[in-house]
């Protein structure tokens, strides 16, 4: 398949510092208790359980006291950034020299400029799952051959931008329309459907789920306070069982979990990591990006927060620490067990990528707006190599056997030598590339961003002037 307007490419129809929640910043609760008791019945369980049954994580422990798992154990899982950890590592795949493009059609068709849905495959690699802007869930076979499109509610919004959780032949992921999908991947229809008064009024789900044990974890977003909560849900049945709505900004990052060191991460447009004690969910720590007295810009929520140091990216948990890039430029090691920074790597840039960790060699990979790609020793922050990608980085990065894989905002996805940095080939593309690029079989998948004109003009209309594709590269013939 080749776009020329052959198969999928012809259908026009597609053409989408260790201080606690900060001393003295009222909770989002406390907050909310202030516009009438009426108003805040739905988040009086903060925090609670709702027949919760706690998830075992044997499964997702290191076998035999390896510490290096980038996945669940259980083959029929597939999850963003690969697992549970959220590593975005793939040791055993390798990139060809040249690559061509072997099929590609369109997908995206919004402008909200988050980084949009990674391709997703089945653990059988059989079916690639692809969830688009417009509400769309696309499923393709890896020669590019359509099995089902499916339409959602969520394309009355922002669509997906967030990437499935695949268990056995189930699908799980959140829309910016505030709701939870499950989909059936064999017949390409849903199973349940959540309402967003379910989670509380939530405006959207960026994060992509982690699954466990029958049960998924999302970050819900909220307006009027901006704020957030992180959701436990029954994955049979879309039931929330538990839920702590103490953050404050609108979190994107999807939540990571070691259960080796028995804690769940992730962070929020508050500049904060927020860390849990897991399986319990008690909260163990929060950390603030920015210095002490918080970082500077726009005031939120009444002055309860400044804009100014976000957590966008997801943030991988490895050897007893989490890694997090913040808007304010740099790039943190924090402790797990207290949520104390280690070391922190400054970028002069905002930073809001998803960082890859090899966890054989220590190594972080973090891109920054500043047009960079940094390798970074873990254990000491130091810098090994950088490489110029030519525009800013705000997807996610792709760790394989001898390569980076990471897009850019000069409309080009980047093969970078994993040792040097240097250059092993790049593709141009139409849009902005902020989809992780997912190497399966030989071949690799990714998406962009929608090309627009006019898109931060305010007395110009923004027209999309080609909406963003789904790609297949394959080695060069």
């Amino acid at each position: 398949m080749d776009g020329d307007g052959d198969g999928i490419g012809a259908e026009t129809d597609e053409d989408a510092s260790d201080r606690g929640a900060t001393v003295g910043r009222p909770t989002r609760r406390q907050l909310l208790a202030t516009v009438g008791a009426g108003s805040i019945a739905s988040f009086a369980g903060c925090s609670a359980a709702y027949g919760r049954s706690v998830p075992d994580c044997a499964g997702a422990m290191a076998d035999d006291g390896d510490p290096i798992v980038p996945r669940p154990v259980d083959d029929e899982i597939s999850m963003f950034r690969r697992g549970l950890r959220r590593y975005g590592y793939y040791p055993e795949e390798t990139v060809p020299d040249t690559v061509s493009v072997n099929w590609e059609f369109p997908v995206n068709r919004i402008g909200h400029t988050a980084a949009k849905s990674t391709p997703r495959p089945t653990p059988n690699g059989e079916t690639i799952l692809i969830a688009s802007d417009t509400g769309r869930i696309h499923a393709v076979t890896p020669d590019g051959e359509r099995r089902w499109l499916l339409e959602t509610d969520a394309g009355t919004s922002l669509g997906f931008h967030g990437t499935p959780a695949i268990v056995d032949d189930t699908a799980y992921i959140g829309g910016y329309d505030g709701a939870l999908y499950a989909v059936d991947i064999d017949a390409g229809e849903l199973i349940w459907q959540t309402n967003p008064r379910d989670f509380d009024g939530a405006i959207a789900i960026g994060s992509s789920p982690a699954y466990i044990d029958g049960t998924l974890y999302i970050m819900a977003e909220y307006s009027n306070p901006a704020s957030g909560a992180l959701w436990e849900v029954d994955a049979e049945t879309g039931r929330p069982t538990w839920h702590d709505d103490d953050i404050w900004g609108m979190p994107h990052p999807s939540p990571a979990i070691d259960c080796d060191a028995g804690r769940l991460v992730s962070g929020s447009n508050d500049g904060v990591v927020y860390g849990w004690e897991f399986p319990s969910l008690e909260r163990a720590w929060t950390f603030q990006a920015g210095g002490e007295d918080g970082p500077d810009g726009d005031p939120m929520a009444d002055g309860r927060f400044h804009l100014g140091a976000q957590i966008k990216g997801t943030i991988p948990v490895y050897d007893g620490a989490a890694f997090a890039g913040s808007w304010d430029g740099r790039f943190y090691r924090l402790d797990l067990e207290d949520g104390s920074e280690e070391w922190s790597f400054e970028t002069g840039r905002v930073i809001m990528s998803n960082p890859a960790i090899d966890p054989e060699q220590g190594i972080a990979y973090v891109g920054s707006d500043d047009h960079y790609v940094y390798a970074l020793d873990t254990d000491t922050g130091e810098e090994l190599w950088s490489a110029d990608v030519g525009g800013r980085v705000i997807g996610s990065i792709t760790a394989t056997a001898e390569t980076i894989l990471v897009g850019s905002y000069d409309a080009h996805l980047y093969a970078l030598d994993r040792e040097t940095g240097e250059r092993r080939w790049r593709v141009e593309n139409r849009g902005h590339v902020t989809s992780g690029a997912i190497p399966r079989d030989g071949r690799i998948y990714y998406a962009e961003r929608g090309v627009f004109s006019n898109y931060y003009d305010d007395d110009e209309a923004t027209v999309l002037e080609a909406p963003g594709h789904a790609y297949c590269l394959v080695a060069d013939e």
